[in-house]
């Protein structure tokens, strides 16, 4: 597998996983961007595995779903 095929499958796992944990609490995209304190829109990109966040992002939501960081990535 390509290095680039690599980071697209991450950033989708990980959009997947965004999304899976938003709708499991019945939240809608602009409930988390608001408690996340992001973009509607970039958080839709993060979901759709099209953007690739940062570091900072990433614990935005995980502060936003009350996880460890680490369970952004787990299923």
């Amino acid at each position: 597998m390509s290095r680039r095929r690599h980071q697209e499958t991450a950033a989708t796992t990980l959009g997947r996983r965004v999304r899976t944990l938003r709708l499991a609490r019945g939240w809608s995209q602009e409930r988390l961007a608001e408690r996340a304190d992001m973009d509607r829109s970039y958080l839709a990109g993060i979901e759709l595995g099209a953007r690739n966040p940062s570091l900072k992002a990433l614990e935005k939501l995980a502060g936003a779903f009350s996880v460890r960081l680490a369970e952004l990535f787990s299923e």
